[in-house]
């Protein structure tokens, strides 16, 4: 009892509790509610802002183009991902990190809100971008930091953060698609602003009751070593603002630029680890698995994020959108609102699935066979647009039936390759696979814009159907080789 007390005040210093959990859960819930609330509230206004005519409000860049920039700007917060690891792990802490990040990602908003024109998108998205990204890769490293490996409460504590994931997510489209459409785009991009400085404010007035652990630098980079790193930064910096410049790098073709550096990344990483000396037999098995896994993600994540590229474009023009309220007469649902279904149906349905696997227990799928089911389940999402193409006005309803079918595709793929990826992981190594799974999702997020250039009104049956049906041989593929798969992960289920 002593031994618990101890590591109960080392985990959590203030003593105060949270539903059962340690205290500073509540506000890392927060902050990730309100982050997610502002990056999901400006993403669902993104690709309108810049493709409606300047009438309306928005730039006027041409459609696939603006799409195009949403995958590729969906991506890059992958890729910076591991850039905010580096920073995490060997110059400022996970704590800083985090708190730099939530900073970056207030500034962006606020200068997509008052800083007209391109400009101001140009200077919104990069800090969004990079501090999305320094986000993601430390909130969820401060939140395993309030519990002991053996603190039975873990999973539960997990369960509640990524509640304040989906709530953010629900919440932030919603009302910024409101604003947007009855206020204007600006205003809604202030609101994202105003939520991401309530999740700070919060944060700042609290964050004293972390840990000790996330205050330090895991692993600090030699002072020396400073000016090699800035210079290879500012060269980076330099290399990207010279391609720009001369045209080699344009919006055009930014999400397959994107998509080429996660291939490559992953490409070296997979090369690292099969070669290292410090990987014994199972675990050079287990890298090996990883690789049908990379692809499916990757595969899954380029139809899945097109909810904000092609769905986005398909709410606009090819839902019908008008309601008819009693006493209010019309009223016209903002373009932003579909994206609401997801985060909607996961809290909704991850609760069941989740018992649905503590019920199964040892009988449940294997990892292998979890990704090809949802594979499968995402590319019969798309399948499902087919009987709408003939339709004039697709009622919203369908919308949320195909929302239904992706999202159970998610369940059974993206919380299982999380967890996946930290099993498979060598000793050595303990970050590069966690790493390996971003780039997938940056792969996949960045091919959803790039995809989403092919996409017109008048060939959605070729559109659909025929990533609907290249999915799903994926997802068949991976059912078929989940045996082998299996037995590569050597011991890990």
């Amino acid at each position: 009892m002593a031994a618990q007390a101890l590591a109960d005040r080392e985990h959590n210093p203030s003593g105060r509790t949270f539903l059962g959990q340690p205290g500073p859960l509540a506000n890392l819930f927060s902050v990730e509610l309100w982050e997610r609330f502002s990056f999901y509230g400006m993403q669902g206004i993104l690709a309108i802002y810049m493709y409606f005519a300047a009438a309306s409000g928005g730039l006027g860049i041409d459609e696939s183009v603006a799409l195009g920039i949403v995958g590729a700007y969906g991506g890059s917060v992958y890729l910076f991902s591991i850039l905010g690891a580096l920073v995490s792990d060997r110059l400022l802490g996970p704590e800083r990190t985090l708190f730099a990040s939530a900073v970056m990602i207030m500034l962006g908003h606020i200068a997509l809100a008052l800083v007209p024109g391109v400009p101001g998108l140009v200077l919104g998205l990069l800090l969004v971008g990079v501090g999305s990204g320094g986000l993601k890769s430390t909130a969820a490293t401060l939140v395993g930091s309030l519990y002991s490996l053996q603190d039975t409460r873990r999973d539960a504590g997990f369960s509640i953060y990524y509640m304040g994931i989906n709530i953010g997510g629900l919440l932030g489209p919603l009302i910024t698609g409101v604003a947007q459409q009855e206020w204007g785009f600006h205003l809604g991009f202030g609101l994202a602003a105003v939520g991401m400085l309530i999740g700070l404010a919060q944060y700042a007035l609290t964050r004293k009751g972390l840990p000790a652990s996330v205050h330090a630098v895991p692993d600090p980079l030699p002072r020396r070593m400073y000016p090699l790193w800035a210079a290879i930064g500012a060269g980076a910096v330099v290399l990207v603002i010279a391609l720009a410049l001369t045209g080699v790098l344009h919006a055009g073709n930014l999400a397959t630029v994107v998509a080429a550096l996660a291939v490559i990344g992953a490409v070296a990483i997979f090369a690292l680890l099969l070669t290292s000396r410090k990987l014994d037999a199972d675990e050079h098995s287990r890298v090996l698995s990883f690789i049908p896994l990379f692809i499916g993600t990757a595969a899954f994540f380029a139809l899945f994020q097109q909810q904000f590229t092609v769905i986005t474009l398909y709410s606009d023009t090819r839902l019908d959108r008008v309601l008819s309220l009693p006493f209010l007469g019309e009223w016209t649902i903002p373009i932003p609102w579909v994206q609401s279904f997801n985060p909607f149906f996961i809290i909704v349905l991850a609760p069941v699935m989740a018992a649905l696997w503590t019920r199964l227990g040892p009988r449940q799928p294997t990892t292998p066979r979890k990704f090809g089911v949802g594979i499968i389940l995402m590319g019969s999402a798309f399948l499902l647009f087919l009987p709408m193409a003939s339709v004039v006005k697709v009622p919203v309803l369908w919308i949320a039936l195909i929302m239904v079918v992706a999202t159970v595709g998610e369940l059974w793929l993206s919380p299982v390759g999380l967890s996946l990826a930290t099993k498979l992981a060598p000793t050595a190594y303990p970050v590069m696979m966690m790493a390996l799974y971003n780039l997938a999702v940056a792969l996949g997020t960045s091919l959803s814009g790039a995809l989403a250039g092919f996409y017109s009104a008048q060939d959605e049956v070729a559109y659909f159907g025929a990533l609907g049906a290249v999915t799903i041989a994926i997802g068949a593929v991976m059912l078929l080789i989940a045996a082998p798969v299996g037995r590569g992960m050597r011991g890990v289920r």
